[in-house]
């Protein structure tokens, strides 16, 4: 099983980005879970949404505590919380940043990904410039690591779910896709 922690703010798109791809994973036959987890439920507050993918049935309806990978779709949550609390040895951290992996030290841990789904969600006028709305840029990038689901399958569950500049969001997520930054494990 592969369980994966989101870390964003309301408004960004970041429990709509989690049901985009399980059902993208869905679609390859797989079994996935897809569910947030909320405080305050206002724009802005912090948001942790979760995801499980296995290829049998799963079970564990349980928040993810001891998550494999985690995705920041915030990137000022770094500096917020310790989003790699539970976090396994050797597991990636997806940083929504225009920063290089090796500006994050303090996770030499773990391997750091980057992608600029903000940069990339202003080009294609996803949300304003005030508040660019990255979900689909983050789901793109999220294939491209994690191998989850191909993305025409990714693309497909964007249209299906989408229903404001659908295309925009399709291209957003396929420039995601070829713009991930690979850090290697220990932060370098």
């Amino acid at each position: 099983m592969i369980e994966i922690r989101f870390h964003g703010r309301g408004g960004q798109g970041t429990v709509v980005a989690s049901k985009i791809l399980a059902d993208a994973i869905a679609k390859e036959g797989n079994y996935v879970q897809a569910y947030p987890e909320f405080g305050v439920e206002r724009r802005g507050a912090p948001v942790v949404a979760f995801l499980r993918v296995d290829n049998k049935p799963i079970y564990d309806k349980s928040r993810i505590y001891t998550p494999d990978h985690v995705v920041v779709v915030e990137p000022t949550l770094v500096e917020a919380i310790d989003v790699t609390d539970g976090l396994k040895p050797g597991g990636t951290i997806l940083i929504n940043t225009d920063k290089k992996t090796t500006d994050f030290p303090q996770y030499k841990a773990f391997r750091v990904v980057t992608v600029d789904a903000t940069g990339i969600a202003v080009k294609n006028k996803l949300g304003t410039l005030a508040a660019p709305i990255v979900n689909t840029a983050i789901t793109g990038a999220v294939v491209k690591i994690f191998e989850l689901a191909k993305l025409p399958s990714l693309q497909d569950s964007i249209r299906e779910t989408i229903g404001i500049k659908t295309e925009d969001n399709v291209k957003a997520a396929a420039e995601a896709f070829e713009q991930v930054v690979f850090g290697k494990a220990g932060g370098k």
